[in-house]
């Protein structure tokens, strides 16, 4: 898919030197222009033309193509201080390097990959050029009608209320396909968090380790027994599960997404459940003895199993520079196998037992003070997501998934 974006005084009438300045504006830490280009990269396209009047000099020009080049898409600039996108013979005089169907984007329309994606064809006379769309430069018939949003999301910067309204937007949009109630509401609370981050050095990973110190305070805490201290136990719980959903916000919308942060934010999942389970089973021990150690000890062994397994699962289940699209190639091998009554049920208990759940359900125990249920239950659903990993194991990776991965490759949901 080939993409055009236009920077002239004709498309930019909010003058000459407030565009100069916007083009490298930060947005949610990222300049404008290298935020519209990446995310189109990411949006699927395999080249880019720019098109440049005399707003993006050449020193600008030169800086601005080296910072893209690791969006990994080619980026062909042509400079034509006349282009008018609304004329026909504008378009005649780039003809030689723009095909007869591409995406057009607005070089200060910020949006998130998804709402580039399945924009209708349009013919050149019907395009509205402040907005993205599908062109087609040749004659078509009527185009497909599609749901409004695809026309509409994102927002159009022109001032810098705009970029603040720009922030808000991708951080609202920084989620998950996959994202249920409950996940959603704890991505709400982390919003302001997440755009304030935005603006500093602070990493993804960072974040990741910050939730991780939390979820020790929160094991100590459960450790010392007795209700107050696990009602503390749980709310610094929870507030290490809102760690957990603002690093990968803050990765997709500063574009610092990495299979090593992906592998990462794994391992900090696995270590908080060892954790919040050993602080309750050492809490619990001041009550119920040995009984609780041996529960625990039973429950610890079924977690790092899990832990194992699905670690296993996940390097056959996806490409080595993808693992975040794990849980949505499972959730796509358990949707084509719901013949089988296994696959079905744990299609729809899945979502249950995500930690954007779990925070919610150890608050709720903990106020009514059933933690030892929940630990029995935690025991029994351990060892059962391990045994079940090893049975899909066999049921869908018999074999090698490396044969499979590619013709999958572009129906991929991202779920990190």
């Amino acid at each position: 898919m080939q993409v055009v974006i236009s920077i002239s005084d004709s498309n930019s009438p909010i003058g000459q030197d407030r565009t100069s300045d916007l083009l490298v504006r930060p947005v949610a830490g990222i300049p404008l222009l290298k935020r519209t280009i990446v995310t189109a990269s990411r949006a699927g396209a395999t080249e880019i033309v720019l098109i440049s009047s005399d707003i993006l000099g050449h020193a600008l020009a030169r800086q601005f193509s080296q910072n893209v080049v690791s969006s990994g898409t080619p980026v062909r600039f042509i400079h034509s201080s006349t282009f008018d996108p609304r004329e026909r013979r504008s378009w005649n005089r780039v003809a030689h390097y723009v095909n007869d169907h591409f995406l057009w984007i607005p070089w200060n329309w910020v949006t998130s990959k998804q709402f580039l994606k399945g924009l209708p064809l349009r013919p050149l006379a019907s395009v509205n050029w402040t907005k993205p769309a599908q062109v087609c430069l040749s004659e078509i018939d009527e185009p497909t009608p599609t749901l409004p949003f695809f026309e509409t999301m994102g927002v159009r910067i022109t001032s810098a209320e705009s970029v603040a309204a720009a922030e808000r937007f991708l951080v609202a949009h920084s989620g998950k396909i996959l994202d249920g109630i409950h996940t959603s509401f704890n991505r709400r609370l982390c919003r302001p968090f997440v755009r304030m981050l935005s603006h500093t050095s602070v990493t993804p990973n960072q974040v990741t380790f910050g939730g991780v110190v939390i979820s020790v305070l929160s094991a100590v805490a459960f450790a010392r027994g007795g209700y107050l201290y696990s009602l503390l136990g749980a709310l610094l719980f929870y507030i290490a599960g809102l760690f957990d959903e603002m690093d990968g916000m803050l990765a997709r919308i500063k574009f610092a997404e990495s299979p090593r942060g992906t592998w990462l934010e794994g391992f900090a999942d696995g270590l908080s459940y060892l954790l919040l389970f050993g602080g309750i089973m050492i809490g619990l021990s001041h009550r119920y003895g040995s009984a609780a150690i041996i529960m625990g000890g039973v429950l610890l062994a079924g977690i790092v199993l899990a832990l194992i397994v699905t670690s296993l699962q996940r390097r056959r289940a996806t490409t080595a520079d993808r693992p975040n699209e794990y849980l949505g190639r499972m959730y796509q091998l358990l949707d084509g196998d719901s013949g089988n009554w296994i696959s079905r049920v744990v299609r729809q208990l899945q979502a249950f037992i995500r930690r954007g759940i779990l925070v919610h359900y150890i608050v709720i125990f903990a106020v009514i003070g059933a933690l030892p249920l929940v630990f029995l239950l935690a025991t029994i659903g351990a060892h059962l997501t391990w045994i079940l990993t090893l049975y899909f194991d066999r049921r869908f990776f018999a074999q090698p998934f490396a044969a499979g991965a590619t013709s999958t490759a572009n129906t991929m949901k991202e779920t990190a």
